[in-house]
């Protein structure tokens, strides 16, 4: 089945859900949902060659700001799922946006559509900090 992705993701992490990421529903928990759209962040940034050794070497690095996840249908233990991420937004400033849609594999049915606010800081200090050129040139915006 070809999966219909809102945009052609710049990355793609797969999941396959399981019993621990069950709740009192039977169904995939919130929080499962959170860290594995985290996995995602990390991965595509990783294949950026953005590790987090990379954000100390540069003394920066994003922290989110606001999350944003919409919820459309339900998984299950068993379900194959995959997980898109890319850019949707870098002021080249301070402020990245990266969207998530998280499809599951057996019916080509988007689950859940997501979108995290990032803000660049200062990896000792904590504070906003402007993002360094790697970033700007790293984080590139892919558009629909």
């Amino acid at each position: 089945m070809r999966l219909m992705w809102t945009v052609q993701p710049a990355y793609i992490h797969q999941v396959i859900v399981n019993s621990t990421h069950q709740d009192e529903f039977g169904h995939t928990n919130n929080v499962a949902y959170l860290q594995w759209l985290e996995q995602a962040a990390w991965g595509h940034s990783n294949a950026l060659g953005l590790d987090i050794a990379a954000y100390y070497r540069l003394g920066c690095g994003c922290v989110v700001r606001k999350h944003e996840l919409n919820y459309r249908l339900p998984t299950y233990a068993g379900d194959e799922l995959q997980i898109g991420t890319w850019i949707s937004a870098n002021d080249g400033k301070l402020s990245t946006t990266r969207d998530y849609q998280i499809i599951r594999v057996a019916d080509g049915k988007t689950v859940l559509t997501g979108q995290t606010q990032f803000v660049t800081v200062d990896m000792k200090t904590g504070k906003p900090k402007r993002m360094p050129d790697e970033f700007i040139s790293a984080y590139q915006v892919l558009s629909a």
